[in-house]
C-alpha cells in the first residue's frame, strides 16, 4: 500500500547536535534516528511533499536550564553548534525550519508551542503528519499530542524515534500515549511498500 498522498508532510522533531552523542543533553542511541530519517527524507523529497524540522532555539537564561532551576542542562543555545542540525542528517535546502523555546520564561516541548508551525502547515495544505525525531518521551510526545488536538492525522515513525528514558519505561509509555491520542504507528517497511 502506498501511504503517501497530497496533503502529507514529514515532521522531524529536534534532531540537533546537543541531543546526540557528545552533546550537552545527549539522548541514549539518539544518533540511531539519523539513518532512519534519511530514508524518510528521500521518500518525501522524491514525492515533492513538504519537510518540516523543529529545533530548540534557547536563549542563555532559559527556564528549563539547571541554572534557572529547570530540569535540564544548558542545551541548544540559539546560534551555537549544539543547536544546529547534524550534517549527517542531510536536511534538504527546502526544509521549513521551525524554532521553538526562544522565550526564556516558557518551556516548549511541543513544536507548536509559541511557534509558526500550525500556520505554516495550514499554508502548505498539510492534513497528515509523519513524525519522527527526538525525544520520544518529551518533544515528540508533546508535538504529536498537540497535532492531534489541532486535527491533524498523525503517523508516528516508530523506527525513527528515541527516548530519554529517565525511567526505563518512559519511551514505551510515551508511545502508548501517542497511540491513545490517535497517532498511527508506522515503520519504513509499511511506507515504502
Amino acid at each position: 500500500m502506498n501511504y503517501l498522498r497530497p496533503g502529507d508532510a514529514l515532521l522531524i522533531v529536534d534532531v540537533q547536535n546537543d541531543f546526540l552523542p557528545g552533546g550537552t543533553l545527549a539522548i541514549p542511541r539518539g544518533q540511531e534516528v539519523i539513518p532512519a530519517l534519511r530514508r524518510y527524507l528521500a521518500l518525501f523529497l522524491d514525492a515533492n511533499f513538504p519537510i518540516f524540522a523543529t529545533r530548540d532555539w534557547h536563549p542563555p537564561a532559559h527556564c528549563s536550564f539547571h541554572a534557572q532551576g529547570g530540569p535540564w542542562p544548558t542545551h541548544c543555545l540559539a546560534q551555537t553548534h549544539g543547536a544546529q542540525f547534524p550534517s549527517e542528517l542531510q536536511l534538504p535546502p527546502s526544509t521549513i525550519v521551525i524554532s521553538k523555546g526562544a522565550d526564556p520564561a516558557q518551556e516548549a516541548y511541543s513544536g507548536f508551542h509559541g511557534s509558526s508551525l500550525h500556520e505554516r502547515l495550514l499554508a502548505s495544505g498539510v492534513t497528515r503528519l509523519f513524525v519522527g525525531g527526538l525525544a520520544t518521551d518529551y518533544c515528540v510526545l508533546e508535538t504529536v499530542k498537540e497535532a492531534r488536538l489541532l486535527g491533524y492525522e498523525v503517523y508516528l515513525l516508530v523506527d525513527a524515534i528515541q527516548a530519554v528514558n529517565i525511567l526505563p519505561e518512559d519511551g514505551p509509555h510515551a508511545e502508548e500515549a501517542m497511540v491513545s491520542a490517535g497517532a498511527v504507528p508506522l515503520r519504513w517497511e509499511q511506507l515504502a511498500a
